[in-house]
């Protein structure tokens, strides 16, 4: 691990101010946010990641969870994932979320880990983490091993020539199913989806990631000093039953080889509402709209849950190793979407 200098803010504004010194937001930066570190820390120490100065913000006061008055959950940047998976308000109201923290890491990680590091968490691609392997996510330009390489746990979904890896997250599953906002506190709001006021603005989870395309360093639209304060969750429909489903090749301490995270209301017998997010398959959460729409108004079935994991896995771009994820994630869908309709 290379030398760093440690700073403690003692509040958003001036660990926005430090952030803001980075040449960038993403892989190379010169300043690094700290809450959980449980990805950081071991980057840093592989080497891929070599940040000159790490501001700490764990003193700051964004551990909360709550509602709001218009019903939204509200859930800190740093709160941590064992907080946020056993708390009454996501365990009772939403429950893929909770299933999606429980299912994810070691019980001493998700002591640690906290909402905005899950979110933000870096792909576990063994070439990425490799500074032998040539990966065009930690240095743009330098090729893709995993194309043509060990790729059996990567991306089937949102690829592109220049990445194939895969985002880690389970708990950005569930979120990207329940229409969460990441709400920012920065200096510039270049490229944001909504604008708020006095350096706040708020972005939908499904406008965060950015797809790999040229540059996969560039995972996500924050820019440098860009603080996420926390995420919203709209309140969910009345009698809605949803469901994480992740499948791995171990129970214990294992990236998913796929997940689903669905959530679903019926009325009279059939399908009123329905969302639906894959993890696993994807160079980021993957969500398509369609599927869900494809759901409502049809009574539950294994042809209309077939139909609508057609739909999800189009477009599927599979490598030499990873090519069962294409039916492994239609069965996936299909168990999920049985289990919260039985």
């Amino acid at each position: 691990m290379q030398s760093f200098n440690l700073v403690r803010a003692n509040d958003s504004a001036s660990a926005i101010s430090a952030g803001a010194q980075s040449d960038t937001a993403q892989q190379g930066a010169r300043v690094r946010f700290l809450a959980g570190g449980t990805t950081l820390v071991d980057l840093m120490k592989l080497g891929v990641e070599h940040p000159e100065r790490v501001i700490d913000i764990t003193r700051l006061p964004l551990a909360d969870i709550r509602k709001e008055a218009n019903g939204d959950l509200f859930i800190g940047a740093t709160a941590r994932n064992n907080d946020v998976a056993h708390h009454p308000l996501v365990a009772g109201g939403y429950a893929a979320l909770s299933q999606a923290l429980l299912a994810g890491a070691s019980a001493q990680l998700r002591n640690a880990a906290t909402t905005a590091g899950n979110l933000l968490q870096r792909t576990r691609c063994m070439y990425f983490r490799d500074l032998a392997s040539p990966c065009n996510k930690r240095k743009p330009g330098a090729g893709c091993a995993a194309i043509g390489g060990a790729n059996r746990m990567l991306a089937i979904l949102g690829t592109s020539e220049s990445c194939i890896a895969t985002n880690p997250s389970d708990m950005a599953v569930a979120m990207m199913a329940y229409d969460a906002v990441v709400h920012v506190q920065g200096i510039s709001a270049q490229g944001i989806s909504v604008q708020g006021t006095s350096g706040a603005w708020q972005i939908p989870l499904k406008d965060f990631y950015v797809l790999p395309q040229d540059r996969p360093d560039i995972e996500n639209v924050l820019k440098p000093g860009d603080l996420v304060t926390h995420v919203a969750l709209p309140p969910r429909p009345a009698g809605e039953r949803a469901f994480y489903l992740k499948l791995r090749d171990r129970a214990s301490y294992e990236f998913a080889l796929v997940s689903a995270a669905v959530a679903v209301t019926l009325a009279q017998g059939k399908i009123a509402s329905a969302r639906l997010a894959l993890g696993g398959v994807g160079t980021r959460p993957w969500r398509v709209p369609e599927a869900e729409q494809v759901l409502v108004g049809q009574a539950p079935s294994e042809a209309a849950f077939r139909s609508a994991a057609e739909i999800c896995l189009r477009g599927a771009q599979p490598q030499s190793q990873n090519g069962f994820k294409v039916e492994l994630a239609k069965r996936c869908i299909i168990h999920a979407l049985k289990h919260v309709t039985n």
